[in-house]
């Protein structure tokens, strides 16, 4: 009777982003797609081997995606909506295209891709595929017996993962022909014997258990969601392989009372994030004999887990359940994690220690199970001597940055005028034309910019060499503009890498790693800087850019900021110190730089904050506390100013109907939002709430390759106007241009500008 050892799931992008290349060059035709099969087979090969090597028990498998996960098992179980099945693809291309979009104009082909939205309180992306009242479920490809088989057949057992189906046809999206009644969730019936069906396959392969995610058991509707885990769970019961349920991302509160009764044979609970509701579960467990999974090693962030602290915790669970009902795992899957440490040569060895990422995780985990069962070992006892180190480093603070934080008062975080006022002042000052065309700020960045990058970091430019090329592609980007005839210009950021890692590396507080990629969606991996001490701005970041770029133009130049509550839910912030302090601090960091950009005669300053919903705690009793600190936030960023300065923002994947009054309490003058491919959900919200100040759907998609077509676009702008007044009405696409190539660029902004032109005219 021992405590065995679980990770819930792992990174996919493969060392040196092995599969994030090799996805990349499948969709450039540079190899077949035999050649992406396999090398994705070497990196499922690489995750389960370095899984194993751990000493973890438990390991995962079915939870690797070339793509997404959800929009994985929606193309499993049939789900492709027919605009992607008359496009005349293979399997893999109506896969791709069903993420991405895609667009063939020589073949014909021209389909949007499906909506994407944010996974809970994570900057991870879900593809969101249309289900309506007549999706019929069947099961055309089984990943998940022929991933568990691979591994078998490597000499790895593993455990298959999928989404329990409440939390898929919870996070998919109703399509837009559906009936207004009609929720996914109304199709529970039809889906579930799919799962049996994959169930009972599992089992007669010989897995010993499955894997359920269903983190929706962390938000409140779960806990009207009863009587439904109840059926559906006892018709997965019929398939006589043991089932854990996993709740990762929050506490699952009154949802554990019919969570107790289900027959499952082990549940799973972030105890990382919410440590307090282990008494309740080991209470409503043991009389049922259900075993228990605790998720003490985080999978959102990369700090060492405290070993001697879990293992206290966990002690408790061994002696109410006994230690062979007891696993001790990640909170979640670690598919929010770096994978190794080990790659990583330019931390220092302090930093180090201090940090554990997926790899270092597994080992965690294996060394936390082996403390339980009587061997603190050298591993366990080096755990205690880096807590520790680390405990004393933080200590230690910059107590100007304190004290400056200590000093907000609220007039700091006020406009001078309301926006009535302001927006006369500005249309004087800035005189744009009726439906203004603008970006969101980044313009594509090409192997030219990313090589003059390199060079300048390994030193093989200097900093002169460096800023003229940067310069020269300021000058052309703002060319271009020009001639697209486009309103409000912006610089287009070629000497940014990452809109967060950018200015993490320009202020005080930051590490960065050299290969620390977390998946954002699709191929999209990015580097979160890490927080590691009090933050401040040594010296301005954007304004010799921004400065630059005005110079070359006598048009109206955008001064381009990430807000503070971005900075952070985009990095790995301090575990020591609340977020809200950290989002102060990076506040007043950016109100000098505003304050230095409109003094040097930039016209419009846009702060981005697309992760401000994003980092919306999962039960709304937590809400206010989150939303008055973010607000407050970025209205100390950007208050600074005189009226004539026109602040923008942009938000991403945002669902505005429950914290509109925040959104208005933003007091931004224009706000830019993702809605190219979310109807016009979002504008209805806007239209019922009355928003009043100046506003940019977005009128296409930039995470798609296709261009959008100069009539599509003018239909938007038709619809935006029958519920947000013209007058308020900016054009613009719905985010940066960084991820898009050149020509597709060109394309859809001149279609942008001409529609907005005929708008001029006709709306």
């Amino acid at each position: 009777m021992s405590v065995k050892s679980a990770v819930l799931g792992y990174p996919r992008v493969g060392v040196n982003r092995a599969q994030k290349k090799a996805t990349e060059a499948y969709w450039a035709g540079k190899i077949s797609e035999q050649e992406l099969q396999t090398a994705s087979q070497a990196v499922r090969k690489e995750r389960w081997e370095a899984i194993k090597a751990a000493g973890v028990d438990i390991i995962p498998s079915g939870d690797f995606t070339l793509y997404d996960g959800l929009l994985d098992h929606s193309f499993n179980f049939n789900v492709v909506p027919e605009r992607f099945t008359k496009q005349g693809l293979s399997p893999l291309d109506t896969y791709f295209a069903m993420g991405r979009g895609r667009q063939d104009r020589a073949k014909g082909i021209d389909v949007a891709a499906n909506e994407m939205g944010k996974f809970f309180d994570s900057n991870y992306h879900i593809v969101k595929v249309d289900h309506a009242p007549t999706t019929e479920f069947k099961l055309v490809r089984n990943q998940w017996l022929e991933e568990y088989k691979e591994a078998k057949d490597l000499g790895i057992e593993t455990r298959p993962v999928l989404f329990g189906p409440i939390t898929y046809l919870a996070l998919v999206r109703a399509s837009r022909d559906a009936p207004a009644d009609f929720q996914p969730l109304d199709l529970l019936d039809k889906l579930v014997p799919v799962y049996v069906e994959v169930l009972k396959s599992l089992k007669e392969a010989g897995a010993q258990s499955v894997q359920l995610d269903e983190p929706i058991l962390v938000t409140d509707k779960a806990e009207a969601y009863g009587d439904l885990y109840k059926k559906v769970y006892a018709e997965l019961a019929a398939a006589e392989l043991p089932i854990t349920l996993t709740t990762a991302y929050g506490r699952v509160g009154k949802s554990l009372d019919y969570l107790k009764d289900l027959p499952i044979a082990s549940l799973h609970l972030d105890l990382n994030r919410e440590p307090q509701q282990l008494d309740a579960a080991l209470e409503a467990l043991k009389p049922t004999g259900k075993g228990i999974e605790l998720g003490l090693i985080s999978g959102r962030n990369i700090w060492k887990n405290d070993l001697a602290a879990s293992k206290k915790l966990a002690e408790k669970a061994v002696a109410a359940l006994g230690a062979d009902k007891v696993v001790v795992s990640t909170s979640s899957s670690l598919l929010h994690t770096p994978i190794s440490l080990k790659v990583e040569t330019k931390l220092t060895p302090e930093q180090v220690a201090w940090l554990a990422f997926a790899d270092e995780k597994c080992e965690e985990v294996a060394t936390l199970a082996a403390a339980l069962n009587g061997e603190e070992n050298e591993a366990f006892q080096k755990n205690t001597k880096d807590i520790a180190a680390r405990r004393e480093f933080e200590t230690t603070s910059d107590s100007a940055v304190r004290d400056r934080v200590q000093a907000i008062t609220p007039e700091m975080s006020k406009r001078k005028s309301d926006f009535s006022v302001r927006s006369k002042v500005q249309a004087e000052a800035i005189k744009l034309p009726k439906f203004p065309t603008t970006t969101i700020g980044s313009f594509p960045q090409t192997k030219e910019i990313r090589v003059a990058r390199a060079k300048f970091g390994k030193g093989e430019l200097t900093k002169e060499q460096y800023e003229k090329a940067m310069e020269d592609e300021i000058k052309s980007v703002v060319d271009i503009q020009e001639r697209l005839d486009l309103d409000l210009l912006v610089h287009g950021e070629p000497e940014r890498n990452d809109m967060v890692q950018y200015f993490g590396e320009l202020l005080n507080g930051f590490i960065f790693t050299q290969l620390g990629w977390v998946q954002s969606y699709g191929s999209r991996y990015v580097r979160p800087p890490i927080v590691v001490s009090d933050i401040s701005r040594p010296a301005p970041m954007t304004v010799r850019w921004s400065s630059y770029a005005q110079s070359v133009s006598k048009k109206p130049m955008k001064g381009m900021l990430t807000g503070p509550v971005t900075i952070l839910n985009w990095s790995f912030p301090r575990a020591d110190v609340s977020k809200e302090v950290q989002a102060k601090q990076l506040a007043l960091a950016l109100r000098d730089e505003v304050i230095d950009l409109a003094n040097a005669g930039i016209s419009a300053i846009q702060v981005d904050e697309p992760a401000i919903r994003e980092g919306l705690p999962l039960r709304k009793e937590d809400w206010d506390a989150y939303l008055n600190w973010a607000v407050e936030s970025f209205r100390l960023s950007t208050s600074g100013v005189e009226d004539k300065t026109q602040i923008h923002s942009h938000f991403c994947y945002s669902d505005f109907d429950d914290i509109f009054p925040h959104i208005q309490a933003l007091d931004a003058d224009v706000i830019s939002i993702e809605a190219s491919k979310a109807d016009l959900k979002l504008l209805d919200t806007f239209k019922e709430f009355g928003y009043k100040n100046d506003i940019g759907p977005g009128v296409y998609d930039i995470h798609s390759p296709r261009v959008p077509s100069e009539q599509e676009i003018k239909d938007k702008l038709a619809a935006f106007v029958k519920v947000i007044p013209a007058e308020r009405l900016v054009v613009n696409p719905d985010c940066g241009l960084k991820t898009r190539a050149w020509k597709e660029t060109e394309e859809s902004l001149t279609n942008l500008v001409n529609a907005a032109k005929w708008a001029r005219e006709n709306l």
